[in-house]
């Protein structure tokens, strides 16, 4: 699919990996809804792109539905979907006091990442199928954000890995299932990347994170996420598939 002057979502688009991908998209010609909690955010990245921020709570059905107007009244229908939003969380099973991890931490997890990205999912692909096909009977394109957590989850991260390796699960009987209304359906399991969150970190922190990736031994940069995000769109043929974007990195036990 051409991006030039399509309308494009993107969840958790004010901040991180998403606004990356705001901006690339909108780079490329874009017309780009910037969907988040967080307006402040979100109507800053917007008015740089020359976008539209919308408020959006991925778990809440009447929230997307606000949202999917909203991005629809100013843009036109969207044919383009980035599920970037998310949360995470780092709990053991026992903790040091003998008490069970709290069931309502895991549920709040895969709430989020994996029910609010199908959520969204839905909304759009039945707007999606409404539309004319493109070249090769196209509708639209979206995009899952998984993690390498998915595969080698570390201590602690159960609700997270869970979350995401559901995503990855995911992502194949979805493209089947869309296929008759020519939808495609791809997955991104990113590894370490340099984010407003990572970069909270000390410093001597993030040079161990990032000499842990064997090649190129930096962090990844939110720029690259975006660049294979749109490459997904643009590349007719990539569909059903899962791609780590990790230099090499498998996740040690902790």
């Amino acid at each position: 699919m051409d991006i030039q002057g399509q309308a494009a979502l993107v969840t958790g688009g004010a901040s991180g990996l998403g606004e990356a991908t705001a901006r690339e998209l909108a780079r490329l010609g874009a017309k780009v809804a910037v969907l988040d909690v967080n307006m402040t955010l979100a109507e800053k990245v917007a008015s740089e792109i020359g976008g539209v921020a919308c408020a959006c709570d991925i778990t809440d059905t009447v929230s997307v539905s606000a949202a999917l107007d909203k991005a629809a009244a100013a843009h036109g229908p969207a044919r383009i979907l980035m599920n970037i939003a998310g949360i995470g969380s780092a709990k053991r099973i026992v903790g040091k006091d003998g008490t069970a991890a709290p069931l309502e931490d895991f549920a709040r997890v895969i709430n989020v990442n994996l029910l609010g990205s199908y959520n969204i999912s839905r909304l759009f692909a039945a707007d999606c199928a409404k539309l004319a096909p493109l070249e090769d009977g196209e509708r639209g394109v979206m995009m899952f954000t998984a993690s390498v957590a998915a595969f080698d989850g570390q201590v602690g991260q159960q609700a997270y890995s869970a979350s995401k390796g559901g995503l990855v699960a995911m992502t194949l009987p979805m493209a089947r299932d869309l296929a008759q209304h020519g939808i495609r359906v791809c997955t991104v399991a990113p590894g370490l990347f340099a984010t407003p969150l990572m970069k909270q970190l000390p410093e001597a922190v993030q040079a161990s994170l990032a000499a842990s990736i064997p090649f190129p031994q930096r962090l990844g940069k939110p720029e690259e996420f975006a660049q294979l995000a749109c490459h997904i769109v643009s590349n007719g043929h990539l569909n059903g598939e899962v791609i780590r974007l990790d230099g090499a990195l498998r996740m040690a036990p902790r």
